[in-house]
């Protein structure tokens, strides 16, 4: 256990910055830019940062802190390093208007707090959180908003997060860290990348449970386009391409099948109406092949000849409709009777015919 003192400090100090032999205490540390302070077992840390008011990079990392040491009069740090103590909560940091990188990973922080007026923020790194059981790493909604316009780079890995939305206005993200969560909702993620992280250059999101979703890769680098690496693997801009072309092919298919869904099935000439409503209607319609055009006008020519009043149904190959198709006299002779419906489905000269109002129960007469 060791407490923070003036002398500790003096002694603590770069080499780059000795003390001078004949400067005071108190002029010396009011030069001090850089402090070194990292690893020294430190759990408590009074005032006495009050000393050097022109601090711009403080290293209190791996040490014992309960808290956020007082920074009042620090407000020109930048760079301020706080990983791995015991630190429970964000706070004393409202001064610090000009600080651009914040490192407070492997503490015991369970709110993302107290950041409203760092306008400056540009990294802030707090993964890795000693966290109790079932709990995972809450956003203050303000602190995450005030900062949205500055901060680029995020790391929230290791925090059992199950969900990124609540960082959606994080519009200026360059850089996202969310490894070893809980994420397992991967078009989320995906439609948060395509709509709200356009900027995205790094992005690690490793050992989360959708990653062993098909395509998990794909889904998040087709809908980035500036990403360079993912998960620790270059992203080609080959690679990049292509998945474009993949998923611009796939939309196009899926637009032709809606196209051919919403389509008619099956018109008649006279405008009746399509097959799927005639058989809806109770009555029965028989779709034969495609016929060549020379046979199916030969087909029309004679079904507008004079047809008898009494038709022969034992004469109709109900069984094999094929033998309407193939031009059989005794079929095709009757064809007119009973109604003849086709639509051109194919590149001419084929066509399709359907026999339709054809009563198999009908008695010959």
């Amino acid at each position: 256990m060791v407490k923070l003192t003036l002398d500790f400090i003096a002694r603590r100090t770069s080499g780059y910055t000795k003390k001078k032999r004949e400067e005071s205490l108190r002029h010396y540390l009011r030069r001090l830019t850089h402090l070194y302070l990292e690893g020294k077992h430190i759990d408590e840390i009074g005032d006495d940062l009050t000393n050097c008011p022109h601090l711009t990079v403080l290293y209190l990392y791996d040490n014992q802190l309960k808290r956020v040491p007082n920074l009042s009069h620090n407000s020109l740090l930048t760079h301020l390093y706080l990983q791995n103590n015991d630190i429970i909560r964000l706070e004393n940091l409202t001064s610090l208007q000009k600080l651009t990188k914040l490192f407070v990973g492997g503490n015991s922080i369970a709110v993302v707090e107290g950041l409203e007026n760092l306008i400056n923020l540009h990294e802030l790194h707090i993964e890795n959180q000693k966290l109790g059981p079932g709990e995972k790493l809450l956003f203050d909604p303000r602190s995450i908003r005030l900062i949205a316009n500055s901060l680029s780079v995020l790391n929230v890995s290791g925090n059992r997060l199950t969900s990124l939305v609540d960082l959606k206005c994080l519009t200026q993200l360059t850089q996202l860290y969310a490894a070893d969560n809980q994420l397992s909702d991967i078009e989320e993620t995906a439609q948060l990348a395509a709509s709200s992280w356009r900027h995205l250059a790094t992005v690690d999101l490793s050992n989360n449970p959708f990653c062993h979703c098909a395509r998990y890769r794909d889904q998040i680098i087709v809908v980035a386009p500036h990403l360079e690496v993912f998960d620790g693997k270059e992203v080609t801009e080959i690679a990049k391409q292509f998945l474009k072309k993949w998923r611009d092919n796939k939309e196009a298919v899926k637009q032709r099948v809606h196209s051919r869904q919403s389509a008619p099935n099956l018109r008649t000439n006279d405008g009746v109406g399509d097959a799927h409503h005639l058989q809806s209607s109770g009555r029965s319609a028989y779709i034969v092949p495609a016929l060549p055009h020379g046979q199916f006008t030969k087909i029309l020519a004679r079904s507008n000849s004079q047809v008898p009043d009494t038709v022969s149904f034992g004469s109709l190959p109900m069984n094999n409709p094929r033998r309407i198709a193939s031009g059989t006299p005794d079929s095709i002779r009757y064809l007119n009777s009973y109604g003849i419906y086709y639509q051109d489905t194919r590149p001419k000269p084929s066509y399709h015919i359907s026999l339709l109002n054809v009563n198999p129960d009908h008695k010959n007469t």
